[in-house]
């Protein structure tokens, strides 16, 4: 067991929400501030100075400079280890695209409360997604319709595109047990939650999910979400 703390960055260009968030995970055990940045740019220079000793990235939508969307395509190219949770005031649904498209894990609204900000955190920490509830059911509805959103630069130039994948035989080709798996993943349940439902270890649990991803072509457990909402599980 990995009793280590779960280093975060915090990235707003508001000082004050940044005091904010730190005050709530400063007073949570087993997670560390370790670095803060105003904007993007300021965020991958700070985890290239520290050889991406990070392990989830609280990142603002809207900054001068670099924005979050784009810092976070850069984040997950450069620091494939490091996970970002993209936090916004704004409820509207072409950030939610943009941040998935940009490989976020996770997306919530700032006005989240703090269990569920810690909840999130320690989910994305552990591999898991988190999504809003209310960003994701209309994330789905776009991905579906394909109106046009900002894109993962948040230029407005490219159109939404569902997560790749999207075949009948991928579908037919997961197991009874992987299909469960997948709507568990789809109700926001995390590996450990998923194992006790099914009577399944965790590492079992991991396997399996990796089978998931892996037949259905999906990047992370945040298009496997909304594959399975998609797809009505």
């Amino acid at each position: 067991m990995n009793d280590a703390p779960i280093r975060v960055m915090l990235v707003d260009d508001q000082e004050l929400i940044r005091t904010g968030f730190r005050l709530v995970l400063l007073a949570e055990p087993g997670i560390e501030v370790v670095a803060e940045a105003s904007d993007g740019g300021e965020a991958l220079a700070a985890l290239e100075a520290a050889g991406g000793a990070c392990d989830v990235v609280l990142m603002d939508v809207r900054m001068p400079g670099m924005n979050g969307i784009e810092a976070t395509a850069r984040i997950v190219a450069e620091h494939p280890d490091t996970r970002v949770l993209v936090l916004t005031t704004f409820d509207l649904d072409e950030y939610a695209v943009g941040a998935v498209r940009a490989g976020a894990s996770g997306f919530l609204l700032k006005d989240a409360r703090p269990a569920e900000l810690i909840d999130a955190i320690r989910r994305v920490a552990d591999g898991d997604a988190a999504m809003a509830p209310s960003v994701t059911k209309r994330l789905i509805a776009q991905l579906r319709e394909g109106e046009t959103g900002l894109g993962a630069a948040g230029t407005g130039e490219t159109s939404v595109e569902a997560p790749s994948g999207f075949d009948a035989a991928a579908f037919d080709a997961l197991t009874e047990r992987e299909l469960e798996v997948l709507r568990l993943i789809a109700a926001g349940r995390n590996n450990s939650e998923i194992g006790g439902e099914l009577f399944l270890s965790e590492s079992t649990v991991k396997t399996h999910v990796g089978r998931v991803l892996a037949k259905l072509q999906l990047r992370d457990r945040v298009h496997a979400v909304i594959y399975a909402k998609e797809h009505g599980l």
